[in-house]
């Protein structure tokens, strides 16, 4: 388990993870070769998994965000049709959910034109979805990856 301290330091990383161990050593008053070691013990245990940047996908061509609902012929334990989803690149992430549907998937491409070409040659690729449905978001209010660390 972590304790308060290592929390205090993943809290500060998520915010900026290029900022310096001197400096995250300086906001919580400890030396920077500990913090060194803390962050190197967190990424050992993988509570660390990767360090990246936040890019704003509208100023890359990539501003259109859609959720894609994915029925696959077979049962949900089959990782097979999950794995052939993840492989294409314009999809950011892929959920095994419950209820109807089998997989939540995100993508994000440039327009609706894109979205379509997307859904009728790279997913209708995949023989075992069954079916697909689709929803575009008109609008994002929040969107995060960070962890709430409040009690």
């Amino acid at each position: 388990m972590i304790n308060e301290i290592d929390i205090k330091i993943l809290k500060i990383l998520q915010e900026n993870s290029r900022i310096t161990n001197a400096e995250i050593a300086r906001q919580i008053g400890m030396a920077p070769s500990a913090v060194f070691e803390r962050i190197k013990r967190l990424e050992k245990r993988k509570i660390i998994k990767k360090y990246t940047t936040e890019i704003n996908p509208e100023e890359v061509g990539k501003g259109l965000l859609a959720f894609i609902e994915v029925k696959a012929n077979g049962p949900i334990v089959d990782q097979r049709t999950a794995k052939e989803i993840a492989k294409i690149p314009e999809v950011q992430e892929v959920h095994a959910v419950a209820g109807e549907d089998c997989y939540f998937v995100k993508v994000r491409v440039m327009n609706t034109a894109e979205l379509t070409k997307l859904l009728r040659t790279k997913f209708a690729l995949i023989k075992s979805i069954g079916s697909t449905r689709t929803t575009i978001v008109l609008e994002t209010i929040k969107e995060t990856m960070e962890i709430n660390f409040e009690l």
